[in-house]
């Protein structure tokens, strides 16, 4: 399985997400342990992502999972059996020529753009791992009908952090697990 990783993936699996359940670190967790021995994790050559993950992790040394999962990434990136590197185009600050949907693009939190970006610009479109980040729900539906999916490993925490930061609108719907 190839996978673009948001942030807050390893974020949770280093439990600094204070608003998700024992279950969400546990998934993302087997998520990260299932990515080092069977995956290939997609990143951009120009390591936004990666600048972006040692930003908000520590790996001297690393104390959880995430940060594990970032120490072993670092050491695998010339080891294409685990980690592919695609080029993406910064035209400004965030914004990227292979982002899948011109017109999303601008509604997008500027610093998520990389990730669907890299998924997008990656010749089998490989999933976006997120755990989180219920701004995803609003994005997911464009995403997909340009061809880049998003897998929430937390569908429940999700839709609840969504619900208490937007309580006045509709609950939102996830897209059916396909990978």
């Amino acid at each position: 399985m190839r996978a673009v990783i948001d942030t807050n993936v390893l974020l949770v699996a280093n439990e600094q997400h204070e608003d998700v359940s024992s279950d969400c670190v546990a998934a993302c967790v087997r998520r990260l342990v299932d990515m080092q021995t069977n995956g290939i994790t997609v990143i951009d050559d120009a390591f936004l992502i990666l600048g972006e993950y040692q930003k908000r992790t520590r790996i001297k040394p690393p104390k959880g999972v995430g940060d594990v999962f970032l120490k072993w990434l670092l050491r695998n990136l010339s080891n294409p059996q685990r980690v592919e590197q695609v080029v993406i185009t910064e035209f400004a600050e965030n914004s990227f020529a292979e982002f899948p949907d011109a017109e999303l693009q601008p509604k997008f939190d500027a610093p998520d753009r990389k990730f669907a970006a890299v998924a997008n610009a990656h010749p089998d479109k490989p999933v976006i791992l997120q755990a989180a980040d219920c701004k995803w729900l609003d994005w997911w539906p464009a995403l997909q009908a340009k061809g880049v999916e998003v897998d929430f490993l937390c569908a429940e925490d999700v839709c609840r952090v969504y619900e208490k930061k937007f309580p006045n609108q509709a609950a939102p719907v996830l897209p059916r697990r396909g990978r």
